[in-house]
């Protein structure tokens, strides 16, 4: 008997392997799986500019990479005795506003060089509502905590969606014509919005990102894909178990499973044997010895170490 319903998913033609060089972009889930990522050792970039929760954000800072945008005094505001930037996360904000504008212009330099020699690149929409800059008409990533009434917000129609995701391909081709895109809807609920705001958001960006594939598909091309994150969140995961304490972000069970299917689209076979090695690697560095001058433990520490150094001697980028 089958207790739940599970969604297929075909396995891709375009795989990740420990020589990929993936780059992560998009919202707080974007993270989970670049975590992910991480933990395994693979070549992966995420988030230069922080957390980007709706598509125009996403695009807006592709084509600041993708055309060499440089910051300047204009571009940034202060507030709060930060200087901040309308288009980047308050993680990038700083005191200083000449550290800030360096630390941009630094961003979209590194940025260019990560997605020119990338493999993969997983775009994760959060929202499709916006806030608008009343002064400036400019649809913003992040408010920094602005008053709300300096704001309009404001919800994206599918063909606005589908045109900014289109944009965003075409600057990311243009950097990158090899690359393999991969797009993905976050299963976090943006329950601040309300709930039927939310689904409307979400199907919004469903239905813009289905348009795309079934023009692609049309076309005949092969380098625009759909991974469904949300779709598994809401039917193979369909309990408040899989939910952190906010009953709004998945837990870590959910993020695992959710990589788990990842893993068996999107990860070559000959990968997967290398991960369960790392994932015993790293869960031996965790090990806290009763007597760390042991014998024992001195020859668990050498075995161990000769994993690490085999492993790096194959592929050298991975650090324990």
């Amino acid at each position: 008997m089958q207790f739940r319903t599970q969604i297929p998913i075909f396995k891709s033609d375009f795989s990740i392997n420990y020589n990929s060089k993936t780059v992560s972009l998009g919202s707080c889930f974007a993270v989970n799986m670049a975590e992910k990522f991480d933990y395994f050792k693979f070549q992966n970039a995420v988030n230069p500019f922080g957390i980007l929760f709706h598509p125009m954000a996403i695009e807006k800072v592709i084509g600041f990479v993708a055309n060499g945008k440089k910051f300047i005094a204009s571009d940034i505001f202060f507030h709060n005795e930060r200087w901040h930037c309308f288009e980047a996360h308050s993680d990038l904000s700083d005191p200083d506003p000449n550290l800030l504008l360096q630390n941009l212009n630094n961003k979209v330099s590194e940025t260019h060089q990560q997605l020119s020699s990338a493999s993969h690149a997983i775009i994760t929409l959060g929202t499709a509502w916006v806030y608008r800059n009343i002064d400036s008409d400019a649809i913003v990533a992040n408010c920094h905590k602005i008053p709300q009434r300096q704001f309009k917000k404001e919800l994206l129609s599918v063909q606005a969606i589908q045109k900014s995701i289109q944009n965003t391909v075409a600057f990311l081709k243009q950097m990158n014509p090899a690359l393999q895109i991969i797009f993905t809807i976050s299963p976090v609920r943006h329950i601040k919005d309300g709930f039927i705001e939310n689904q409307w958001s979400k199907s919004n960006l469903i239905s813009a990102l289905q348009e795309i594939a079934h023009q692609s598909q049309s076309f005949g091309t092969k380098n625009l894909h759909y991974f469904p994150s949300y779709e598994i969140m809401m039917d193979e995961l369909r309990d408040y178990r899989f939910y952190a304490e906010d009953m709004i972000h998945p837990n870590q069970t959910a993020i695992g499973y959710i990589w788990k299917r990842f893993s068996e689209t999107w990860i070559s076979e000959a990968s997967t044997s290398m991960m369960i090695q790392i994932d015993s690697i790293q869960k031996s560095l965790q090990h806290r010895p009763f007597n760390p001058n042991s014998e024992s433990h001195q020859s668990f520490l050498s075995k161990l170490n000769q994993q690490i150094s085999e492993l790096q001697a194959q592929f050298p980028h991975i650090r324990f």
